[in-house]
């Protein structure tokens, strides 16, 4: 069961579609076994980059049985939803079907301290025992969670264990959540996203690890590794091997086209195809991503990776 001392890499995975839009399930078993030959310790279903506004919800209920039917591994998975119902049902569906946990963005619209608390203390009454992941992505959302706003729902609500952090800039952010901590506060796993852009520093300002959904997973367990075996200079070094294209995958409205190019690319998955909407990518921008790709293969052979 998801709790405070949830730690490591869950990568957030994507949800593989055929050409024509139908979801790939034999791609989806390939990218589970990818994922988890690559380094995570668990994974992320149905969030952002999952395209999980694109299903219905039969087809979200059928994802989850899938992954979970298959995966080693624990499982959290995104419900999100514009109401209460829609959100219990499929958490509900979701721990039935071995899910760790759920988890939960506020909706766009929160402009409030006050507001935000109280979607928080309604998500926990809807959710009843089920332990939730609070996502903490402002530039998705519009909703600004400060450090004492996250305290308070901290504070208020047992089965909120986990911060998705991916506030940007918000290394300040985790370091105010850990002196609370430090001086009496409820401690709970903080993973961080926003493409591992900060992943070195985060840990360095107390994160437990990463929650994201870089084309190249296994760069956060290489980095993880490095950092937790003291090694600071090589977690440095195998992050700036792979900077170049976390950069290129951090452009705005494209992350999602980029990454499913990479990890077809890498035989991953069978096609790169987003659900419509979605942007594709110009065949400039995939020969810039193959550029991008075999250089990041010399740095890391360099590094004997």
């Amino acid at each position: 069961m998801l709790d405070e001392t949830t730690n490591g890499v869950f990568t957030i995975a994507a949800t593989p579609f055929l050409p024509d839009g139908a979801l790939d399930f034999d791609s989806i078993d390939r990218m589970i076994d990818a994922y988890v030959e690559k380094g995570a310790n668990g994974l992320t279903i149905l969030g952002m980059m999952g395209e999980a506004g694109k299903l219905s919800a039969a087809e979200s209920v059928s994802v989850v049985r899938r992954v979970t039917s298959r995966c080693t591994v624990p499982v959290i998975v995104g419900v999100s939803a514009a109401g209460f119902s829609a959100m219990t049902a499929l958490s509900n569906e979701a721990m039935d079907a071995g899910a760790m946990g759920v988890m939960v963005a506020p909706p766009m619209g929160l402009r409030t301290d006050a507001q935000i608390i109280s979607y928080f203390h309604n998500t926990a009454d809807a959710l009843g025992s089920i332990p939730f992941v609070l996502q903490d992505f402002p530039l998705a959302t519009g909703v600004q969670i400060s450090a004492s706003v996250a305290l308070k729902i901290v504070e208020d609500c047992p089965t909120c264990v986990m911060l998705k952090h991916e506030d940007w800039p918000g290394l300040e952010k985790i370091t105010e959540l850990r002196k609370a901590s430090d001086a009496g506060s409820r401690r709970i796993s903080i993973l961080c996203g926003n493409g591992g852009m900060y992943l070195l520093e985060e840990m360095l300002r107390g994160a437990d690890g990463a929650m994201t959904g870089f084309g190249y997973p296994e760069m956060m367990r290489q980095v993880l590794t490095a950092f937790l075996a003291g090694d600071i200079e090589r977690a440095r070094d195998i992050f700036d091997a792979y900077m170049p294209m976390i950069r290129y995958e951090a452009q705005p409205g494209m992350g999602l086209a980029i990454r499913k190019y990479s990890l077809a690319q890498q035989g991953v998955i069978a096609h790169p195809t987003l659900r419509k909407p979605g942007a594709g990518l110009s065949a400039l921008a995939r020969a810039e991503i193959d550029v991008l790709a075999a250089r990041q293969r010399q740095r890391l052979s360099e590094l004997g990776l």
